[in-house]
């Protein structure tokens, strides 16, 4: 699966919106029709515009209603080894916290009878 889509494809063969193939894949029964006319929706600006496969060109790699570059390096999802914990915003004690700690003690806290008259 692509994580950073930019945009949405429509198949040909069903009139859905999908991802990626994979997501064709996964929510049909039927294989993915290839066409030479393919249907784009912007996630960014949620409009539909057309391209065709064979006239392709380095301009045809932007939205052409906003700009959006949707032709990226396709972002897919990796093992990880990592600790799983709750919501760092919630409880943070899985943080380590590498700031230098700050003497905060008063002058009242030491003994300083020898300095009194």
């Amino acid at each position: 699966h692509i994580l950073n889509a930019q945009v949405s494809v429509r198949a040909a063969c069903c009139k859905r919106w999908f991802d990626c193939p994979q997501c064709h894949a996964e929510n049909s029964t039927h294989d993915l029709k290839k066409t030479d006319e393919i249907i784009f929706l912007c996630k960014k600006c949620k409009k539909a515009f057309r391209k065709d496969i064979n006239e392709c060109e380095e301009a045809d790699e932007y939205c052409p209603h906003c700009d959006n570059q949707y032709v990226v390096e396709a972002k897919t999802p990796m093992a990880a080894l990592g600790v799983e914990g709750e919501d760092a915003r919630v409880d943070n004690r899985l943080i380590k916290d590498d700031r230098a700690k700050i003497n905060n003690s008063s002058m009242f806290d030491k003994d300083a009878s020898d300095k009194l008259g």
